[in-house]
């Protein structure tokens, strides 16, 4: 039997829906999600069971669809999905005290932090990117979702995220042909036994904690899970290979910045640490270049 529940949200003046929930899907092709024409879809394993989401903007509102067993758990977290459980708190003080950050948080002021609530799903990606460009990951994220390949509820015609009981029964060999070697499946396998841990966490903390404690999950799987995962917007890729001289190059003009003095430039905006780091890479801005790009591999050929 098919189960479908509707609800309508208001967002706040100056919401930016697109901007807000394109941050949950993979790039170009997501086999969980897409957004298209004002119409937001997302696939997921709820603790009620597979659900796909449809919001969908009409005006001033925004109408929240929910398919399958699990239509009512992900239509009560619809808000927090399309961010507008974000509490921008003291950020507008805090940003004004810099002019770019502040310049930054004006022009993408309607731009909210999704909370999704669902940890695995976010960390199969986040564990996929460790190490590796986007593309790379991306690829192996896409063969990974449609090597497991169960369809989601709902008319969109999503699969749904991979079954973490699944993931963790399934041998190294098999994820070699998607370009993922044999460090990242370990961890990836790790994270799936201890799946059902990760998603009863209470919060952004306590998820980092037991995130940290799995053997190949550092601080920076952490903060990309809990930014998502939870809307944390104070979590800081710490160990990422662009970030620090992102931050360095924006709030003090230095061409490079190691982990401590990102951290160090970043003190100002306690509590919203992520938020200044998630605008500068909306605004564009990058540190100059000094060495060619790295390559596009694929372990697969390995």
């Amino acid at each position: 039997m098919t189960t479908t529940v509707t609800r309508r949200l208001r967002p706040p003046d100056g919401y930016h829906f697109s901007r807000t929930v394109r941050s949950l899907l993979v790039v170009r092709h997501d086999p969980c999600g897409r957004l298209a024409d004002g119409e937001f879809w997302l696939s997921a394993r709820t603790p009620e069971g597979p659900a796909s989401l449809q919001l969908t903007r009409t005006g001033a509102e925004l109408t929240a669809t929910g398919h399958g067993p699990g239509a009512g758990w992900i239509v009560e977290r619809a808000d927090a999905i399309a961010g507008l459980r974000d509490d921008l708190g003291d950020f507008p003080a805090l940003a004004a005290c810099h002019p770019l950050v502040a310049r930054l948080a004006k022009t993408f002021a309607g731009v909210r932090f999704p909370a999704t609530g669902l940890v695995f799903h976010r960390l199969i990606r986040a564990v996929l990117e460790q190490k590796v460009t986007g593309i790379e990951a991306h690829r192996a994220y896409r063969a990974m979702v449609k090597h497991f390949g169960e369809p989601a509820p709902g008319p969109a015609g999503l699969l749904l995220p991979p079954d973490p009981e699944a993931v963790a029964a399934t041998p190294y060999w098999i994820f070699h042909p998607f370009g993922v070697e044999q460090r990242r499946t370990q961890a990836l396998l790790r994270c799936a036994v201890a799946a059902m841990r990760l998603e009863r966490c209470g919060d952004s903390a306590e998820a980092t904690r037991r995130l940290v404690a799995i053997p190949g999950i550092g601080p920076w799987t952490a903060a990309e899970v809990v930014r998502t995962a939870y809307g944390d917007p104070d979590a800081v890729s710490v160990g990422d290979f662009h970030i620090p001289n992102t931050v360095a190059w924006a709030l003090a003009g230095e061409a490079r910045g190691t982990d401590a003095r990102m951290l160090e430039l970043l003190e100002p905006f306690a509590g919203h640490r992520g938020r200044v780091c998630e605008l500068l890479a909306a605004g564009g801005i990058a540190a100059p270049k000094f060495g060619p790009r790295m390559p596009i591999r694929s372990f697969a050929r390995f």
